[in-house]
């Protein structure tokens, strides 16, 4: 829905469009400590979601924008983070035709935007998600407190960077992050070069001493290729350091020993969409290298099938498996849970509006 019009004094045209996503299903899976697990859920494919998005014309190609976005879950109605509201998108910014575009606010990664718009054929939702392998959680998603500044696109080329003040107390560099992205799309062809920085030092909080950590730091290369019949996806990322690889769920296998997270690790995912009819088969296979001398590899194999019912109304089914090694832990969970085994099966529905 969009609403339009007119500001009282300066007499440039306006417009707010509301806009959201609800999504929800059944899950089912196996293999962890928890047993069996059947549940409904929401944000299988991608998080329920309710946004506002505006901008206005200052004249000279020269736009005011904004966007918030808050989560919530379809299955009982409530937030999908506690205690919060617009914590999925929140930021205000300027947009010119020949300048680019510059943003404040809490967003989206560099990163997580690759990983969700190029390199996964699930699009990062479903039990396929390159969520479950790939470095996705907490600030390598999205950052608060983050100027983005985008360029236009020229010849199909584009970039972006982004830089989030940690706002630590008495130091500048603990808790900061930035990212960069090297973007190109045109015909068949989109590809994206993107790297990520997060410094995880903490300073001294009461009694709490601060604490230096190595930096997380993961560069990935992502492309996918429209042959019409096929579309092909590929992704390659190197990931090190501090939280430069997740374990989503600390000891979902109950092992004597609990997983290690990598502190230095690759990852590579090739994959597919292929249209039939109304419907689309998405299939993938990723593969974890990690790299120290914990060696706790895995690799997760994927399919699934979503079918249009409409433009904005599609039903979907997915299933995956992971096969962990030498006590690694990774699950299959979905786009908004992590899940509690090594094998995941989902069925749902979803509106976009």
């Amino acid at each position: 829905m969009i609403i339009g019009g007119f500001a009282a004094q300066a007499q440039a045209q306006s417009n707010v469009t509301i806009y959201g996503l609800v999504d929800a299903g059944i899950v089912s899976e196996r293999g962890g400590s928890a047993g069996s697990v059947t549940k409904v859920t929401s944000g299988i494919g991608g998080q329920s979601r309710l946004g506002f998005r505006g901008t206005e014309d200052l004249g000279n190609g020269l736009s005011a924008i904004f966007q918030l976005e808050t989560g919530f879950k379809a299955d009982d109605g409530t937030l999908d983070t506690a205690n919060s509201i617009f914590n999925r998108q929140a930021f205000v910014g300027l947009k010119s035709k020949d300048a680019g575009q510059l943003t404040i606010g809490r967003q989206y990664t560099m990163l997580y935007l690759a990983q969700s718009q190029v390199a996964d054929p699930f699009g990062a939702g479903y039990a396929g998600t390159i969520k479950n392998l790939f470095p996705t959680s907490g600030a390598n998603t999205r950052v608060s407190n983050a100027l983005v500044y985008s360029t236009p696109v020229i010849e199909g080329f584009s970039a972006d960077a982004l830089y989030a003040l940690g706002e630590q107390n008495g130091s500048s560099t603990a808790g900061r992050q930035f990212g960069l992205g090297l973007n190109y799309a045109q015909g068949p062809l989109n590809a994206r070069l993107v790297h990520n920085n997060k410094n995880n030092d903490t300073v001294a909080v009461g009694t709490t001493p601060a604490r230096q950590q190595s930096s997380g730091r993961t560069t990935m290369f992502a492309a996918n290729y429209d042959f019409k019949v096929v579309k092909a996806y590929f992704a390659y990322g190197s990931n090190d350091g501090v939280n430069s690889a997740q374990i989503p769920v600390a000891n979902a296998y109950g092992y004597t020993v609990a997983p290690k997270a990598s502190l230095d690790s690759a990852d590579y995912l090739i994959g597919a969409q292929i249209p039939v009819g109304a419907g689309t088969i998405m299939a993938s296979f990723i593969n974890k290298n990690d790299k120290t001398a914990n060696n706790q590899d895995a690799t997760q194999w994927a399919v699934g099938y979503l079918y249009a019912l409409s433009k904005r109304t599609s039903t979907y089914v997915a299933y995956a498996k992971i096969k962990n090694k030498n006590g690694a832990g990774y699950t299959v969970g979905n786009n908004n849970e992590p899940g509690t085994g090594d094998k995941a099966f989902n069925l749902g529905l979803r509106h976009a509006f």
